[in-house]
């Protein structure tokens, strides 16, 4: 008999004074095991739910009670989904009638898939256009320099006049000795690139 895995479930609130009973009622009579994590969603790292994606084998399910109960966005239930399933480890989302070891599941999963690509592409699109249309009104597209006018030319001067290292003067300032020469080159002030 094939062995069809382990149904794991995995459920979230924001905060301690919240409750997971909601989610652990509708998991009851689905799941093998339970994991519970109180953490706000957009935290950098979740370790119950790394716990859980790291424990995961292939048959196994991943099951939540719903989509933001373990995802950010829609793309990020995607771009998860698509590692669990080259582990060959299905997911199924509750409230979304979302099982992917369905054909019908896999059928959602793919439309969902197309709808989240297609957004990526006007989202990629509109950000190109706003940059060129921002370049065309003159406006400085990338990050602020990190060193303004005067405190490039005071390192400048301790460089090229009281001969301190260019490495020492970038560690003063907070940057590599690179950027500094870089930013050199920028303001028009010629410096002899050297190992110092």
């Amino acid at each position: 008999m094939k062995n069809a895995g382990r149904r794991i479930a995995y459920m979230r609130v924001s905060t301690t004074e919240q409750s997971t009973d909601r989610q652990s009622f509708g998991l009851r009579n689905m799941c093998d095991e339970f994991y519970s994590e109180y953490i706000s969603a957009v935290a950098q790292a979740r370790p119950v739910f790394e716990l859980v994606i790291a424990r995961l084998c292939p048959g196994d399910t991943f099951v939540v009670w719903d989509l933001d109960r373990a995802f950010r966005s829609t793309i990020d239930a995607l771009l998860i989904m698509e590692k669990l399933r080259a582990r060959r480890i299905n997911l199924h989302i509750v409230t979304m009638h979302l099982d992917t070891a369905t054909p019908e599941g896999e059928l959602f999963y793919t439309v969902l898939a197309g709808f989240a690509q297609y957004e990526r592409r006007i989202i990629s699109r509109r950000t190109k256009e706003g940059i060129e249309a921002a370049r065309r009104r003159g406006k400085r597209i990338g990050r602020p320099p990190l060193l303004d006018r005067e405190t490039t030319r005071l390192a400048y001067h301790r460089i090229t006049e009281d001969n301190l290292p260019c490495r020492y003067v970038a560690a003063l300032l907070g940057v590599s000795r690179m950027t500094l020469q870089r930013t050199f080159k920028r303001h028009g002030l010629t410096y002899a690139s050297t190992t110092n």
